[in-house]
């Protein structure tokens, strides 16, 4: 099962390579906000070269708890 992360950067991401990476990008006061899951730990060091080699700073990354969907 995927699991939801946070990635805090500084600075503003465009929205296209936010779900270019199948995250979802807040809209940024100083620093932008991706969040989405990410299917495994490479994938996650993967997103995470591909911000750092764009040029962006890495703030933080957090786990995110999965959400529960209610039962019909």
């Amino acid at each position: 099962m995927p699991q939801r992360v946070e990635i805090r950067i500084r600075g503003a991401v465009p929205g296209e390579v936010a779900e270019r990476l199948g995250l979802r990008a807040s809209e940024p006061t100083t620093d932008t906000i991706l969040r989405g899951p990410i299917a495994d730990r490479p994938a996650l060091y993967g997103v995470l070269d591909r911000l750092r080699s764009s040029g962006h700073e890495l703030v933080e990354v957090r786990r995110l708890p999965n959400r529960v969907e209610p039962r019909p």
